[in-house]
C-alpha cells in the first residue's frame, strides 16, 4: 500500500511548481518586447544580437560560481538575493529604452542572466532534494511548468504590446509580482537538509571551543567540493548532455519561427504557430515522462530521446512539404524534452555535492546559449536557417553517445542503490532493493517498512534467543 506524501514535502513540490512557472514568465514576457525594445533604441538586429549576448556572458560568469555559494548561503538566502537582483534588471529592461539609454538596457541584460542563472541552480538543487524526498521522478514536471509559465509569459507580453502598454510600466509591474510571489514561497519551499548531508556535514565536529575554526573548515571544505566538480569525469559528461539539449531548445526558441518563415515562404503567424508546436510537444512530454523514466530508466529514455530529436530534426530540414516538416518539429520537441531534466536529476544524486554539480552542469547550458547563436548564423548565412538547423543533428549524436554517464551514481550517499545499466525502479508494492553498503538511514528504513512474515521469529533463533509467542508465521 503506497503510503501517503509526507504534507511538507508535497507543500515545497506545490510551491517549487510555482517558482519554476514564475521564472517562465518572467524569462517570456521580456522576450516577447523585444521588438518594441529594439524600435525604441533603433537597433539593427545585430546589435541586438550583441546585447542579448551580454546576458549569456552574465549567466556564464555566474555558474561558475554558483554552487560555491549555495554551499556556502544555502538556496534560501541564494534565491532571496536573485530575487532582488532579477527585480532591479527587470526595472532596467523597461527604463533603459524608454529613455533611450543602450548601456541602462545593456546593465538589466546583464543583471537579468547574473539572476536567471543564481535562481536556476537553487530551484533545480531544490527539485533534485522533493525528488529524492518523495522517492519516484517528478523534476521533469517542475521543467514542464517553466515551459507553461513561458507560454503564459509570451501572452501576457503580446497582449501588453497589443494594449499599448510601455515596456517601462509591463516589466516594472512584472517585477513586483516576481518579488511578491517569491517572498511569500521562500519560507517553506527549501526543504531540511536530508539525513545524509546532516551526517557528512557533522563527521569530525570539534569541541565547541574549536567552533568558529570548525566553520571555516567546513565551509573551505563545501567551497573545495563545489570547485572539485569540475574535474569530475561522471560530471562534465552529464554536462556534456545538457549542452547537447540546451543547444537544441534554445535553437528552436531563438530561429526556427525564421526557418520555417524563410524555408517555405510562410507568414509570420504560421512561424510562430510551429515554435507553439515545439513548445507545446515539449511540454506534453515533460509532463508525461516521469512514468517513462521511472519504467525504463534514464540511460534508455535519454537515447530515445536523442534518436527522436535526429529524426526530427533531418526531417524539418529536408522535407519536401511543410506539413512533413511540421511531423519533424514535433518529433524534434519530443526529443528536446527530457534531458535537461535528465541532466539535472544526474547532477543531483549525490545531494551532499548537488549544488556543485547542477552549477557545473549549469555552465555547460550557458556555454550552448554563447556559442550557438554565432554559429548557426554563420551557417545561416551560408545554407538558410532551415538546413542550419540540422547541425544540432551533431550534438544530438554525441548526447546518445555519452548517455551511460547520467546513470544513477552507486556512491551517492542516502541515494538509492545503483542498479544494472540504471535499470527502471521496482514497481510499487514490491519489496525495495537491499540498501547499499553504509547508507544507514535507508538501512532503518528498510527493516521499518520491509520486515517480511517470520522475520523477526526467524532473527531470534538466529540469535539464539526464544521466538515471541503468538509472533507472525
Amino acid at each position: 500500500m503506497t503510503r501517503p506524501d509526507p504534507p511538507a514535502v508535497v507543500r515545497a513540490r506545490l510551491l517549487l511548481t510555482g517558482l519554476f512557472t514564475l521564472a517562465g514568465i518572467t524569462f517570456a514576457s521580456w522576450l516577447a518586447r523585444l521588438p518594441t525594445v529594439r524600435d525604441l533604441l533603433d537597433l539593427g538586429t545585430a546589435d541586438l544580437g550583441l546585447l542579448l549576448l551580454v546576458g549569456s556572458v552574465g549567466s556564464l560568469l555566474t555558474v561558475t560560481t554558483s554552487g560555491m555559494l549555495l554551499e556556502r548561503w544555502g538556496s534560501r538566502r541564494v534565491l532571496l538575493v536573485s530575487t532582488f537582483v532579477l527585480a532591479a534588471a527587470l526595472v532596467l529592461l523597461g527604463t533603459g529604452p524608454t529613455v533611450g539609454s543602450v548601456a541602462l538596457l545593456a546593465a538589466g541584460i546583464f543583471l537579468n542572466g547574473v539572476a536567471v542563472a543564481l535562481g536556476n541552480v537553487a530551484i533545480n538543487v531544490e527539485s533534485a532534494r522533493v525528488e529524492r524526498a518523495l522517492g519516484r521522478t517528478v523534476i521533469p514536471q517542475f521543467h514542464a511548468a517553466f515551459s507553461v509559465g513561458a507560454v503564459v509569459g509570451s501572452g501576457l507580453g503580446a497582449l501588453a504590446s497589443a494594449g499599448g502598454v510601455p515596456v517601462a510600466v509591463q516589466l516594472p509591474a512584472t517585477a513586483a509580482l516576481m518579488v511578491v510571489w517569491r517572498l511569500a514561497s521562500l519560507p517553506r519551499v527549501v526543504l531540511p537538509a536530508s539525513a545524509a548531508e546532516t551526517a557528512e556535514r557533522s563527521v569530525g565536529r570539534p569541541l565547541p571551543a574549536d567552533a568558529t575554526a570548525s566553520r571555516a573548515r567546513r565551509g573551505v571544505r563545501r567551497v573545495g567540493a563545489a570547485l572539485g566538480a569540475w574535474r569530475e569525469r561522471r560530471t562534465l559528461l552529464v554536462g556534456v548532455v545538457v549542452l547537447a539539449a540546451a543547444f537544441s531548445e534554445g535553437a528552436a526558441n531563438n530561429w526556427l519561427s525564421l526557418a520555417v518563415v524563410d524555408g517555405f515562404g510562410t507568414s509570420e503567424a504560421v512561424g510562430g504557430a510551429a515554435l507553439g508546436l515545439f513548445v507545446a510537444s515539449m511540454t506534453a512530454v515533460r509532463l508525461l515522462g516521469t512514468r517513462l523514466l521511472d519504467r525504463y530508466g534514464r540511460v534508455a529514455v535519454l537515447r530515445a530521446s536523442g534518436a527522436s530529436s535526429v529524426v526530427g530534426l533531418l526531417l524539418f530540414g529536408f522535407a519536401p512539404t511543410f506539413a512533413l516538416a511540421a511531423a519533424g518539429v514535433v518529433l524534434w520537441g519530443v526529443g528536446a524534452a527530457l534531458a535537461v531534466p535528465i541532466g539535472i536529476a544526474a547532477a543531483s544524486d549525490d545531494p551532499v555535492r548537488a549544488a556543485g554539480r547542477v552549477a557545473v552542469v549549469s555552465a555547460f547550458a550557458s556555454m550552448a546559449s554563447l556559442v550557438a547563436p554565432p554559429v548557426l548564423g554563420l551557417a545561416a548565412e551560408s545554407v538558410g536557417a532551415r538546413h542550419a538547423l540540422t547541425l544540432i543533428v551533431v550534438a544530438m549524436v554525441l548526447s546518445v553517445v555519452v548517455a551511460p554517464a547520467v546513470a544513477r551514481d552507486a556512491t551517492a550517499p542516502g541515494g538509492a542503490p545503483a542498479r544494472p545499466a540504471d535499470a527502471p525502479a521496482a514497481p510499487a508494492g514490491r519489496p525495495a532493493a537491499a540498501p547499499a553498503d553504509g547508507d544507514l538511514e535507508g538501512l532503518v528504513r528498510s527493516r521499518r517498512h520491509h520486515v517480511l512474515p517470520g522475520g523477526r521469529r526467524r532473527a531470534r533463533r538466529a540469535a539464539g534467543r526464544p521466538p515471541v509467542r503468538g509472533a507472525a508465521r
